[in-house]
């Protein structure tokens, strides 16, 4: 297991390809995201993190190591595909100075979390319960990834490693994750986004109240040019619903310029 410190990446297809970077969400890693990846089919350059098991990051430390993770590997523009936390780091890489990105797609994401408290409620849930407790709730959240969806040998290999991965200290890390929700404040950032700004969402979602993000989205950010909603879907839309989201995503990627919501 890598040390707690380091940002893992991992890049898949040709750069001659469009290049989509996924950036996960409160789990922080690429487990979930296998099924998502393979419905792509090749058609562009897919690049994905592990985030560091850290307990002292800022937001502003996530995105800073993100791009210099994308610098590093040849990387300099592309979508970013912000799920959940992934949304929070994905806002201040809209204005990198050495990256430059070619559009947002928040699925589940957010800007400022719509429930003032809500982060803080979980993180206190985390925190209140034992370990045993979080580890059985890992273990039905992954029965039910198998018993809802077909998941490929890759899928099931990496459903495993997910479970592997929920120690101790990933919790402790994902409380983090938490609090740096509730600290963080990137409305100044989107009220600025000129860059295609997309928002997907799964219909069945418990942890964001999605259309007051969308709302609040074509209200105040100039970028916003719409989103969809996937009715059998949940928070985790790229994996639940793997096949639908990623024909949307292409299409918004490969969509022609159009003009802004106003």
């Amino acid at each position: 297991m890598p040390l707690p410190e380091e940002l893992q990446i991992r890049v898949h297809g040709d750069s001659s390809l469009p290049t989509l970077i996924y950036l996960p969400g409160l789990h922080g890693d690429w487990t979930l995201i296998t099924g998502f990846r393979a419905a792509l089919k090749d058609r562009v350059r897919f690049v994905e993190f592990t985030y560091p098991r850290t307990l002292d990051w800022s937001i502003d430390d996530y995105a800073n190591a993100l791009e210099q993770a994308l610098l590093t590997h040849g990387i300099d523009h592309g979508w970013l595909l912000a799920e959940s936390f992934g949304s929070q780091p994905a806002w201040p890489l809209l204005a990198a100075s050495s990256f430059k990105a070619d559009g947002l797609i928040l699925a589940a994401g957010f800007v400022k979390h719509p429930l003032i408290f809500g982060p803080l409620i979980l993180r206190w849930i985390g925190s209140w319960r034992p370990y045993n407790p979080f580890k059985l709730t890992m273990k039905v959240f992954a029965l039910y990834r198998r018993l809802c969806h077909r998941l490929t040998p890759e899928a099931r290999k990496d459903l495993d490693e997910f479970l592997a991965r929920r120690t101790t200290l990933d919790r402790r890390a994902m409380g983090e994750r938490l609090t740096l929700i509730h600290q963080y404040d990137p409305r100044p950032i989107a009220r600025k986004t000129r860059v295609p700004v997309y928002y997907l969402a799964g219909f069945f979602d418990l942890l964001v109240p999605w259309p007051r993000v969308r709302r609040w989205l074509r209200k105040n950010c100039p970028g916003y040019r719409g989103g969809k909603t996937i009715w059998l879907a949940d928070h985790t839309v790229l994996a639940s619903s793997p096949v639908t989201a990623a024909a949307q995503v292409l299409r918004w990627m490969n969509a022609a310029p159009q003009p802004l919501l106003l």
